[in-house]
């Protein structure tokens, strides 16, 4: 099981590393616009799956939403530490 600051973690390797065929490095490549419409489209899918489709459903988006958060954070230099500042 990962962590946020595991997930973390991770997206700040794959942006470093640059692996072939990385989802991630896709969505760094495409800009902060992209992965915009990538957080708000997880963010709908959130709301319809815990309206309409169960806790599980609802879990697998979130989760979802938090790896974009995650690549955003990443492309815009942001660390978990500062987020946890305002929590």
């Amino acid at each position: 099981m990962k962590t946020f600051d595991d997930m973390y973690a991770l997206v700040v390797q794959r942006a470093v590393s640059r692996p072939q065929g990385s989802g991630t490095v896709r969505e760094l490549d495409a800009g902060v616009h992209f992965i915009g419409k990538k957080i708000v489209e997880e963010a709908a899918e959130v709301w319809m799956a815990a309206e309409h489709e169960g806790t599980g459903r609802t879990t697998e988006e979130i989760s979802q939403l938090l790896y974009h958060l995650c690549v955003l954070m990443v492309d815009r230099g942001i660390t978990p530490e500062q987020v946890y500042e305002h929590l």
